[in-house]
């Protein structure tokens, strides 16, 4: 029992258990039946799509519903059904559950007018099953497509603006709102964006203006206007969309027309006005009146100024005119200064008054500058000049110069040629009417009139002389002479009439004329000889030789008749026989008698026939033989020729032909013999016929014969045949020039010309060519891809005026060859793949096509990298994907998304380059990733009140698209579905995402809205997110309120500090702490604003050139609010806050160039216009306002050379500039905003001197106002030529004006212009050369013109490029007398072979002086050999060779030792050479003549006086004057020099070193000659010992300190003259020869007459060494004979022995070169008194002072000196003159010239007398005076020489100088091997002898007595040169021959005064 339980049990379960599943499956079949018509995809039954508008018919718009249910049978579960398709747009597959696009016959069009944006429809899904119906809502979205192109809603756009408005300034705002550009696109599509593009017809306008904003079009002024230079911009502005893909967006543009108004920059200027090149300036005017003088003002004023005096604004267009200022006018000044008293200017009229009548004896002419400025205080004047001259008063009538007036005219004068005063035409007649009332330098304007001839004569209208002119021909056979009255007017007073005979002179201008053309004469066989035959007469109306006819026969008389010259008759011959027939033509001339050239003459044929005396003779023809020329075209039947003959008798006569035509073409007259074509003539058959005609008589013997030849002439009746065997097919290789095609060949059967074939190509002349011999060539490379075959037409013809033609046609086939590359069918191929296409796909077919017949073209790619991606087929050319391309990826790898490449196609089988193309493939991204907000959730607050517009937040959604594809690119919307209410009031941008207010709103607080933002992307497919915005209305009581809707503070400096305080806002609210923010308009941050005290300051530096004010909106919100992160503007809580930025002057101006470069021409008149200066300056107002000034070097002159104007720029010249030319001036301009007190700036300015030799004229076709309208386009083509050579130049316009030609240029072409240029080169700053410009000008002349064309306009080009008219002018005067270059070059080559023979003379010449001139020497020191006192030598001594009295013993030791003394005579001679003459108001210390106390220094620049050392002021009688030196003059007639600047020597005591003089020598020629003399001292008891010369060892000095010691020993020199007087005396000095160790003795007063040593007998010694002071003279005075040195010189060495205990006294000699030989002006002399002689009295005396010059006077022994003198008082210091700059002096001495011990002077024996002292150039020739007076004058005191100069260093720096041209000049002598010479005389002699006038004025002595001694003291002249002047040694032979009693006299005095050295 138990078991049957568990088993109902169990089963009871199982039923359970299935019974519940059968439940289960039933409940679960019926849930599937409702399952039907839902969405298989969760969510709403909604579909939302988009698509493109415009989209095609049949778009797919829903691919698949994605309805659950089957919709079609069998098994049908559910049913579709499209509702509320409004206008059909929705097409419905219910099969495939598939929507369509049905816009058949139409487009779907989101723009208006159909603006169709979303298309709705309701699918009707119906479950069969259950009977359930679901609507399902299909939402098409339609997207916009930039299909439609912005319009601007005007045509065009106008706008004026001020010229005078800042840069920067918004100028244009009338693109705002809808009147700008529009589109009716949608989203970025419909946005407009404008800018300004180029404008091809107005390029300047595209940097004018800028767009500022591109969204709104407002337009910006970008640079300064200027409304003189411009007046109206055409801007070209676009807009386009703002498509997301740039290239597919679109554009429209139109003209914003900018006219420029005239504001008030510039001054006023006078009229009338002509710009100056280069600028907007007038040329410098200058008004002219003119006034009679003593006319009283009432009847003047206002005076009639010529042009008017008016000066208008140069502003001239200043709108309204109302506010166009007034000019007033003033006198600026004038000269002379009394103009205020007699003019006046009225300063509004400019009106010109005289106040008071004029003189014009006190006048002649007022110039005043006149100023005009505007009436606004505008501070740019402008300035004129008014010459107002005074007339003289109209009191006297004019005159005429003479009574008559006697003229001479040629008959054969042209038109035009001016009257002669002469009959040998040369001078013209000048007829001189004068007026008293005008100068008569001056033309008197006077009118003169003639009283008849008036049309045959003229008078040139002006000028002092007035010319006669001829006006018309005259004739001298018609009139001879021509008289007539001449009457002058100055049109109030008439002149007397005066007479005027024109003569009229002949010309040959008539021919000799006979009366008859020929004549015909019969003569018979017993004419005798000299019988007249005919008198010829021919008639000349000429005069004189002209009209004088002579006649001569030219031909044809055989010799058998002559004719007279003069009458004109014809005669039988002498001997002459006449034959019965013959005939004679006789050609006789008649000639008239004029020159050669003039002469004219005619012709006459005299026939002449020979009858016999019975008169029988048969028929004669007129000429032997006969000879024509017939056409072949010639008719039948014309006459031919006429062949009658004549016979005596009269006899019929009968013609016939007898031979030579055969053919009878030709038919004779047998009566009246006319020859007669009778057939046609054929000349290719037979050209000619000789036929031979008889006429007869009858009569036996009566018959004549006559031949007549006839030629045939061509005519063209045959045309040119070609050969019938030429080919007329030819082949040609393509691509070939000049290559031969074949030849053809015609001929011609006609002659000459008519028969000459010529070939030419008719219809392919530029592609083949044809020669000569018919060769056919090829012109240019043929292309057979272009024409494979040409027929080729070719025309024979003769050489014809007419000619007759053929033509050929020929056929060419060009063979091609492998000349082209295969080309692509594209270019460039872009294509477009998809991302992630799949490998293999084909994206690209390439199709490439080689011309050449033959090719075989396959494809490949060239670039390597592209290989990788793409593969290409070769054949097909299919371009596909090797590998699948993520457009991430590329991006991420920086690849983009563009790939370009280059594909090539190859001809397998050419030589030619493969094809190329380039292939772009653009990936497109699939949009991957959908836009992501920020937030879930975003929150905001809004007033209650918020006004339309207002912020309330910013949504932000992300794309991971990449960057830049329109996948990434979100854009956000609002979710109407979702949010249909916050919809209508609120919106979100749909590009920043803002949320905003849709409309003014009107909420209760507290009330949230929520607003659904979508962000979508414009991916494909589009791709979208959604987020939620939370908008709460916030409670007014927290929303503080401003207590101003705007807020104006004051304007704010630029320059401002952080932090500068602008102003403050203020709001208010209840219980709430106030927060402030600006909230837009600081996008720059610029400005600040306390949070919460509301003050705004500056946060950054302004700058008013960028932003010039600024418009913040500031908002207040409650502390709350903005802790919660959220804001509520609102009407009451934000504000607007104006700051006005000010400006300040924080920009210095700028210049437009660093380097202004300028030119003048030499004739640049003063305040002409030379440049302009510009400077910019980024300020406005004032603050850019410039003042310009110059800084100009200064000029020695002190006038500036230019000047600018202060508020121009304009520099204009300020002195004239003649004969400067190549010069340039460089100086620097300033530039000062703020009118001159602001910030300067500064450029170079470089303005050279220029003249028309600098310049080219360019000439062009176009006339003189185009040019000037383009000059500044032009000038910069030219100058970028010029710079192409020379970088930096400068093209600068001199001249524009019209073109001049002609022979002279005088004639004016204005359609055509002449533009005068030169270039400045920058690095010389002068002018390029005129051929340089030339070249660099006419070198590029087409590439200039190519350049000019779109400024010049059609056919505007450059004609040439000339020199100017002065040049070419220039040039052309030149060539005419060209024809005397080669007279002057045979005449100078004449003259050079004169000048070579005399060249050859004074050579030979100066040598053999040169020789003479040594033997002097020669002589000189054997002369200075002989013992003093006049000894004769020891009698055993042989007087024939004086050398062993030397100690030489040969001639050879002779030679040796000249040659050593040569170098001491060179000294000597060149002291000589160096002297300097002075004169003397005092008298020398040294028994010297009269010189001045002061020596005057010359050279070329400034003169120097000093005090001359030599001289003192010691009185007349002192006892010192005893010691004088005795003084030996020249006795030799040669002896014409002189030492002009002697020396002393000083003596001391064994204590006393007197200081010496430094020594100044020339440091290269000389050296110094230190002499010691070896005195035996003890009174006689000391032995003599010798010293040696010792070298100089003296220090090198300068000036200033050879100066000091130049006057120290004159300061010195009174104790030293004491120290003398304290000495005893000398008993004999003994001197001895080193080389022949002979002693002579010397008296004591011998010795001092030598050497001006005070004679003291307490006297131990001297070591005072003297100093011989040598320096040349004014003039270069010949060389006299000098004496020879003596012998103790000629080893530099010298002992003096038996001098009593006398210490060695050494000699120095110092030698100072004077500067160049100016003589000096003679100072005023002071009188001097008488003092007693100090010499014999036959020495003559010096000249007193009003002598100026004396002979020289002959010597005699000194005289016993007088007692010595008191000591002198100290030199007085002398005020020293106002010198000017010191002249050059000697240069410093060289080192080897210094000596260290003192220095005394030492004074030679013999000085010349005063006339020698003074300059040369003041010398005459005096008469002898008395002896007795030779020693009256005055002793001065030496003075220190350059003791009151103040100006050393100038001498210093002069010295070299004068050095080099002292030295240079005087050379030491040559001497030459000849034998000794012992007579001084024959010395002398010779060296006067070199020069012939010498020989001849100064006779000639041997005697030894006339030998010249050349000692220290000897004058001596010479020339730099060292040849001798004869006038200066005959003048003083002459004086010495006066002065000399015998030779024996001058012996003796000569052999008295040895001198030792």
């Amino acid at each position: 029992m138990r078991r049957g339980w568990w088993l109902v049990r169990w089963l009871g379960t199982g039923m359970a258990i299935l019974s519940l599943l059968t439940h289960s499956w039933g409940q679960d079949t019926e849930d599937w039946q409702y399952e039907e018509c839902k969405l298989s995809r969760p969510g709403p039954p909604a579909t939302i799509v988009t698509i493109d508008e415009e989209s095609p018919n049949g778009t797919v718009l829903v691919g698949n519903m994605q309805i659950n249910g089957r919709p079609q049978d069998p098994g049908r579960t559910i049913s579709l059904l499209l509702l509320d398709n409004y206008d059909y747009w929705v097409i419905l597959d219910p099969t495939r559950q598939r929507l369509y696009l049905n816009s058949t016959g139409r487009v779907l069009d989101r723009d208006p007018p159909n603006s169709i944006t979303t298309i709705v429809v309701q699918i009707q899904c119906t479950n069969e099953l259950v009977g359930t119906i679901i609507l399902h809502e299909v939402r098409i979205v339609v997207r916009d497509k930039n299909d439609n192109t912005p319009r601007f809603q005007q045509p065009r756009y106008y706008v004026a603006v001020n010229e005078l408005t800042p840069v920067g300034t918004t100028i244009f705002t009338g693109f705002a709102g809808n009147n700008g550009a529009t589109d009716i696109d949608d989203g970025p599509n419909g946005h407009i964006e404008y800018s300004i593009l180029y404008n091809p017809n107005d390029p300047a306008s595209n940097g004018t203006v800028s767009v500022a904003n591109t969204l709104s079009g407002h337009i910006t002024l970008a640079e300064r206007l200027n409304y003189e230079e411009r007046t109206r911009y055409l801007v070209l502005v676009q807009a386009n969309d703002r498509a997301p893909y740039p290239p597919n967006r679109r554009t429209a543009t139109t003209t914003l027309t900018v006219d420029v108004l005239d504001g008030d920059d510039l001054g006023p200027m006078f009229l009338p006005c002509v710009l100056v090149n280069n600028t907007r300036d007038c040329n410098p005017i200058t008004y002219h009146v003119a006034i009679p003088e003593f006319t009283e003002p009432s009847k003047l004023n206002p005076l009639n100024v010529t042009p008017s005096i008016r000066a208008v604004d140069m502003d001239r267009n200043i709108q309204p005119p109302s506010d166009r200022p007034g000019i007033h006018y003033f006198i600026l000044v004038g000269h002379p200064n009394t103009y205020p008293e007699y003019f006046s200017l009225n300063r509004t009229t400019a009106e010109l008054h005289v106040l008071q009548p004029i003189s014009r004896d006190v006048y002649q002419r007022f110039t005043l500058i006149i100023k005009a400025e505007q009436d606004n205080g505008h501070p740019l004047p402008a300035y004129a000049d008014l010459i107002i001259e005074i007339l003289d008063e109209n009191n006297q009538a004019p005159y005429f110069q003479f009574a008559t007036y006697q003229g001479y005219v040629s008959e054969s004068s042209p038109v035009g040629t001016t009257i002669s005063a002469s009959a040998n035409l040369t001078a013209p007649l000048g007829v001189i009417a004068l007026d008293n009332d005008i100068e008569e330098t001056k033309d008197p304007m006077v009118k003169i009139t003639l009283n008849d001839y008036t049309t045959i004569f003229g008078l040139t209208p002006t000028g002092l002389i007035r010319y006669l002119r001829l006006l018309k021909p005259v004739d001298r056979e018609k009139q001879m002479t021509y008289t007539f009255t001449m009457v002058s007017s100055d049109g109030v007073q008439q002149s007397i009439p005066v007479t005027v005979n024109i003569l009229v002179l002949d010309a040959n201008d008539n021919t000799p004329t006979f009366p008859e053309v020929s004549y015909s004469v019969e003569v018979f066989t017993d004419m005798q000889q000299g019988e007249t035959v005919l008198q010829l007469t021919a008639a000349d109306a000429d005069e004189g030789l002209n009209g004088l006819v002579t006649y001569e026969i030219l031909a044809g008389a055989q010799g058998d008749f002559i004719i007279n010259n003069r009458t004109g008759r014809i005669t039988v011959a002498p001997g002459v026989t006449l034959t019965v027939g013959r005939s004679y033509a006789l050609t006789v001339k008649a000639s008239d008698n004029a020159p050669e050239t003039q002469r004219r003459s005619s012709i006459t044929t005299v026939y002449i026939e020979v009858l016999p005396p019975n008169n029988q003779s048969p028929p004669r023809f007129p000429l032997f033989t006969y000879s024509l020329e017939v056409s072949e075209a010639m008719r039948i039947g014309a006459i031919l020729l006429n062949l009658q003959a004549t016979d005596r008798e009269n006899d019929p006569i009968t013609y016939r032909i007898v031979s030579g035509d055969s053919q009878k073409v030709f038919n004779l007259s047998e009566t009246i013999g006319l020859l007669l074509l009778d057939q046609p003539l054929d000349r290719e058959t037979t050209d000619k016929y000789r036929l031979i005609v008889t006429a007869s008589d009858g009569n036996p013997g009566g018959t004549s014969t006559t031949t007549v030849n006839i030629v045939v002439t061509d005519v063209n009746d045959n045309d040119p045949k070609f050969n019938i065997t030429t080919p007329t097919n030819f082949t040609v290789q393509e691509e070939q020039a000049d290559l031969f095609i074949g030849e053809v060949t015609a001929t011609d059967p006609d002659a000459g010309p008519n028969g000459q074939v010529r070939y030419r190509i008719v219809n392919h002349p530029d592609l083949f060519t044809i020669s000569e011999n018919g060769s056919i060539y090829t012109r240019v490379p043929l292309d057979r891809e272009l024409r494979s075959q040409y027929s080729l037409v070719v025309e024979a013809s003769d050489g014809a005026v007419d000619p007759r033609r053929t033509s050929l046609t020929l056929s060419i086939q060009v063979t091609d060859i492998d000349d082209n590359s295969p080309m692509f069918s594209q270019q460039t191929y872009v294509v477009n793949v998809p991302e992630n296409s799949p490998v293999g796909t084909v994206v690209l077919k390439l199709s490439a096509v080689d011309s050449d017949l033959i090719s075989n073209v396959t494809y490949r790619i060239k670039t390597e990298s592209a290989q990788q991606l793409f593969s290409l087929n070769p054949i097909t050319g299919e371009l596909a994907v090797l590998q699948t391309l993520d457009f991430e990826n590329l991006a991420a790898m920086g690849m983009g998304a563009f790939y370009t490449f280059q594909v090539e196609a190859v001809d397998q089988g050419g030589v030619m380059p493969p094809g190329q193309a380039t292939v772009t493939v653009r990936i497109t991204d699939m949009n991957d990733f959908s836009p992501i907000f920020v937030q879930d959730l975003y929150k905001g607050l809004v007033a209650p009140n918020a006004e339309k517009g207002t912020v309330i937040t910013t949504v932000l959604a992300e794309d991971q698209d990449p960057p830049g594809t329109p996948a990434s690119f979100v854009r956000y919307r609002v979710d109407l579905d979702r949010s249909p209410y916050s919809g209508s009031i609120f919106d979100v941008e749909e590009v920043s995402g803002r949320v905003i207010t849709k409309v003014n709103l009107n909420e209760e607080p507290s009330v949230t809205f929520k607003l659904f933002v979508i962000a979508f992307d414009d991916g494909e497919p589009v791709k979208t997110n959604s987020t939620l915005v939370e908008i709460t209305v916030l409670q007014p009581s927290r929303i503080p309120i401003f207590t101003q809707e705007e807020y104006k503070f004051s304007p704010v400096s630029e320059l401002a500090p952080f932090g500068k305080r602008v102003g403050t806002i203020l709001a208010a609210a209840v219980n709430q702490t106030i927060f402030y923010s600006i909230v837009a308009g600081n996008e720059l941050g610029h400005f600040q604003v306390n949070n919460r005290t509301g003050v705004i300051s500056t946060a950054k530096p302004l700058d008013y050139e960028n932003v010039t004010s600024y418009v913040l909106r500031v908002q207040a919100d409650s502390m709350v609010v903005v802790m919660s992160n959220l804001r509520a503007p609102s009407k009451t809580n934000t504000a607007k806050v104006f700051i006005e930025v000010l400006d300040e002057n924080d920009h210095p101006p700028v210049f437009t160039r660093k380097l202004y470069i300028g030119g003048v021409t030499e004739d640049t008149k003063i305040f002409s216009s030379v440049l302009k200066i510009v400077a910019t300056d980024k300020d406005t107002g004032n603050y850019s306002a410039m003042a310009y000034r110059l800084i100009i070097p200064p000029t020695p002159e002190g006038q500036d050379s230019f000047v600018i104007e202060t508020y121009t720029g304009i520099i204009k010249s300020a002195m004239m500039f003649r004969n400067m030319r190549r010069s340039y001036f460089k100086f620097e301009v300033i530039a000062t905003d703020d009118y001159g007190i602001g910030l300067s700036s500064s450029a170079e300015v470089v303005v050279s001197v220029v003249n028309a030799l600098d310049m080219q004229v360019v000439v062009s076709t176009v006339p003189p106002t185009l040019v000037e309208e383009k000059k500044e386009e032009l000038i910069r083509i030219l100058e970028r030529h010029v710079q192409d050579q020379i970088p930096g130049a400068k093209v600068i316009v001199e001249a524009i004006g019209p073109r001049r030609h002609g022979d002279g240029f005088e004639l004016e072409d204005y359609s055509k212009t002449d533009l005068m240029v030169y270039a400045i080169d920058p690095l010389t700053n002068r002018a390029i050369s005129r051929q340089e410009l030339f070249k660099f000008l006419d070198g590029n002349v087409l590439d200039i013109n190519k350049e000019f064309q779109p400024h010049l306009g059609e056919g505007g080009r450059i004609l040439e490029i000339r020199s100017p008219d002065i040049v070419a002018s220039v040039k052309k005067a030149a060539q005419a007398v060209g024809y005397t270059e080669g007279a002057l070059l045979a005449l100078a080559i004449i003259i050079i072979l004169c000048c070579i023979p005399a060249i050859l003379i004074v050579m030979v010449t100066y040598k053999q002086f040169k020789e003479r001139q040594a033997e002097c020497a020669k002589t000189a020191r054997i002369q200075m050999a002989l013992p003093p006192g006049g000894k004769a030598p020891p009698a055993a001594a042989p007087s024939a060779n004086l050398y062993e009295e030397l100690g030489d013993n040969s001639i050879l030791q002779a030679k040796k030792s000249v040659v050593k003394e040569a170098d001491h005579q060179r000294i000597f001679s060149t002291f000589a050479c160096r002297s300097l003459a002075a004169r003397s108001n005092g008298e020398l210390h040294v028994n010297l003549p009269k010189s001045e106390s002061n020596v005057t220094f010359y050279s070329d620049r400034n003169p120097l006086t000093t005090h001359n050392p030599v001289y003192d002021n010691s009185p007349i009688g002192s006892p010192h004057a005893e010691r004088r030196f005795s003084f030996s003059p020249s006795h030799s007639a040669a002896l014409g020099c002189n030492w002009t600047m002697p020396a002393r020597i000083h003596g001391g005591l064994h204590s006393y070193e007197a200081p010496r003089r430094q020594v100044l020598m020339d440091p290269t020629t000389w050296e110094l000659q230190i002499l010691r003399a070896a005195m035996n001292g003890g009174r006689g008891t000391e032995s003599s010992d010798a010293l040696d010369i010792s070298g100089s060892t003296e220090t090198k000095m300068s000036v200033r300190e050879q100066a000091r010691q130049f006057e120290q020993p004159t300061l010195l020199e009174q104790p030293l003259r004491q120290s003398r007087e304290s000495l005893g005396s000398f008993s004999s000095v003994l001197v001895r020869d080193r080389d022949s160790d002979e002693i002579l003795e010397l008296t004591s007063d011998t010795l001092f007459s030598i050497m001006d040593y005070p004679y003291s007998p307490t006297s131990g010694g001297r070591d005072v060494p003297p100093s011989i002071i040598i320096s040349q003279g004014e003039e270069q005075w010949p060389l006299a004979s000098q004496r020879p040195t003596p012998p103790v010189l000629r080893e530099s060495s010298s002992s003096i022995s038996s001098y009593m205990t006398v210490q060695p006294c050494q000699i120095m000699v110092e030698l100072i070169p004077d500067p160049p030989d100016i003589p000096p002006p003679l100072p005023p002399r002071r009188p001097q008194p008488p003092s007693p002689p100090t010499s014999p009295p036959s020495s003559p005396p010096p000249s007193p002072p009003s002598v100026s010059f004396l002979p020289e006077p002959r010597y005699s022994p000194p005289s016993p000196p007088p007692p010595p003198p008191p000591p002198p008082p100290p030199p007085p210091h002398h005020k020293p003159r106002a010198p000017p700059p010191p002249p050059p002096l000697p240069s410093p001495p060289s080192p080897a010239s210094v000596h260290s011990r003192p220095v005394v002077q030492f004074v030679p024996t013999s000085l010349p007398p005063v006339s020698m002292l003074r300059p040369v150039s003041e010398r005459k020739h005096p008469r002898p005076l008395d002896p007795a007076q030779a020693d009256v004058g005055t002793k001065r005191e030496l003075k220190g020489i350059l003791k009151n100069i103040q100006n050393l260093a100038e001498i210093e720096r002069s010295i070299a100088n004068l050095y080099s041209q002292v030295d240079k000049n005087c050379k030491a002598p040559k001497f030459t091997k000849k034998p000794p010479v012992t007579e001084e005389s024959e010395g002398a002699n010779k060296l006067q002898s070199s020069d012939p006038r010498h020989e001849q004025s100064t006779p000639k002595t041997t005697s030894s007595s006339s030998a010249v001694q050349i000692n220290p003291a000897t004058s001596v002249n010479c020339t730099e040169d060292g040849t001798s002047q004869p006038s200066v040694a005959a003048e003083a032979q002459r004086s010495s021959q006066l002065n000399s009693n015998s030779p024996s006299d001058l012996s003796e005095n000569f052999s008295s005064q040895s001198t030792v050295l």
